[in-house]
């Protein structure tokens, strides 16, 4: 009897329900969980008061299965479904064929995960013309009940401050954003580099020579640079040869530099460099290689990096929903980034690797 008595008086209270902390607190289900979810529509107070008796009896809102809940109650067929935005700032409009494979690549990959796991995904876009106006697609995307936007690479600077963002979640998929400093998803820029480099080794070549787009460059800050003068520095046998950075990529600066540092092989991710090499008397393969660092900019097959872009658009609105299942929304605290490394594509712009090797 005593052990009897003692687990009574010892057994925890159960983690009250949402209804059951309505009804204590006289108040509607709506109104109390509406409180607990931030919502601007319950008055301070009410929402103070609400909070302070939720904690105090152990009340631990699950984002989840609200959200569930609340989407299988809106549905007909008693499914979770949702509504993303697929943010194109840019727009397609005058992109180049290579970025509009990668963005287009981004973009599936994000639809087909999106549908995977319950939402679907519509794409917005900022072009200029008839594009829609930030504070226009604000409007249109609270009016829609979107919570999630996944945003594309943009060529400048990104500023989304003009969005509403205590309403939003957002993931960027490349490496910075900071008007807001939203989670980010990219390729492995410096990896990748060391990885193509060590090929590059394997292959024979000695004298690899780097040249990017500078505004490219500065927009990653440096990764593909900094990775690509590093494994010179700590690999015996690879020269080290100043990269050619061009603001405005051109056959004669390229070719000034060509002939100067005397490469055996070229990384770029223009892939119009192998038509400068040729000109400037190379032949692809024999004489010298060309490694493309990102495929997709290559219509015709050639060897380089394959960045995963399907890929790092399915783990993005994965990061997304995730985000928005939690009730996270705006800038977080400390923004992070994940990234994705790159596989190695051979193609017929390089040598053959030796038998027994890679």
């Amino acid at each position: 009897m005593q052990s009897s008595s003692y687990s009574k008086r010892h057994t925890p209270m159960p983690t009250p329900s949402l209804r059951q902390l309505a009804q204590k607190l006289g108040l509607s289900h709506t109104t109390v969980s509406e409180a607990l979810r931030g919502s601007p529509r319950v008055k301070a107070e009410t929402k103070a008061k609400i909070v302070k008796q939720a904690n105090e009896l152990g009340y631990q809102r699950n984002p989840l299965a609200g959200a569930l809940m609340s989407e299988m109650r809106r549905s007909r067929s008693g499914t979770f479904r949702g509504v993303l935005a697929v943010l194109d700032l840019d727009g397609a409009e005058g992109r180049p064929a290579g970025p509009a494979r990668y963005h287009a690549e981004l973009t599936k990959g994000a639809i087909q995960r999106g549908e995977e796991l319950g939402f679907k995904a519509d794409v917005f876009s900022l072009e200029g013309g008839g594009g829609l106006s930030l504070e226009r697609l604000d409007t249109i995307l609270q009016s829609r009940g979107i919570r999630g936007i996944f945003l594309l690479p943009v060529r400048e600077t990104p500023d989304l401050t003009r969005l509403g963002w205590t309403h939003f979640s957002g993931i960027y998929s490349d490496y910075v954003i900071e008007r807001p400093g939203l989670h980010a998803v990219c390729p492995d820029h410096y990896r990748a580099m060391l990885d193509a480099m060590d090929r590059l080794r394997l292959l024979g070549y000695k004298r690899p020579g780097l040249v990017l787009s500078a505004p490219h460059d500065a927009r990653l800050l440096h990764r593909w640079e900094a990775a690509y003068q590093t494994f010179q520095t700590h690999h015996d046998g690879m020269m080290r040869l100043p990269p050619l950075l061009m603001s405005n990529p051109n056959a004669q600066d390229f070719t000034r530099w060509f002939q100067s540092v005397k490469c055996d092989v070229v990384m770029s991710h223009n892939p119009e460099v192998i038509d400068w090499m040729k000109a400037a008397g190379a032949k692809v393969p024999e004489t010298h290689g060309f490694c493309c660092l990102n495929v997709l900019n290559s219509k015709t097959p050639c060897a380089g990096l394959d960045l995963h872009p399907r890929l790092l658009g399915a783990r993005g609105v994965e990061l997304l929903i995730g985000q928005m299942l939690r009730n996270e929304t705006g800038a977080p605290d400390v923004p992070t980034t994940t990234v994705l490394p790159a596989s190695w594509q051979d193609g017929p712009t390089v040598r053959q690797i030796p038998r027994g090797q890679g």
